[in-house]
């Protein structure tokens, strides 16, 4: 299974019942464990969490720390990037030239990199002393 057919499966258990925008995520860690991740929404906005950090929640409790590839997909007419939020969370454990996979459930698929989609990143270096 790629990893946006497992981004694709877990879609389906999301919990989006105020938008119906169900988002899935799959994260592929340096270990090459399989990580994934849901929308999930909640009566007072804005309290979800999308998918994109339940994958990263997922890795980081399974004690993985490095991403290696991310894959996301949507039911949108264009393939959906993270929110700058999600942004920002990716390139916390992944470094700018990791594949990002963008991807609709109508099969368009748009292909970037975590430093594409958060030019001059904050990172660790920005708190050194």
């Amino acid at each position: 299974m790629t990893l946006v057919e497992a981004a694709a499966t877990v879609r389906g258990n999301a919990y989006a019942p105020y938008s119906s925008f169900k988002v899935g995520a799959a994260i592929r860690a340096e270990s090459g464990a399989v990580h994934l991740g849901v929308n999930v929404e909640n009566a007072a906005y804005p309290e979800g969490t999308c998918a994109e950090a339940g994958a990263i929640a997922a890795m980081v409790a399974a004690g993985d720390r490095r991403i290696a590839e991310v894959a996301v997909i949507a039911d949108a007419p264009r393939p959906v990037p993270p929110c700058g939020g999600c942004r920002q969370k990716l390139a916390e454990f992944a470094d700018g030239g990791v594949r990002v996979t963008l991807a609709t459930t109508r099969g368009e698929v748009m292909v970037t990199t975590v430093a594409d989609l958060l030019p001059g990143a904050f990172d660790a270096r920005d708190m050194a002393e």
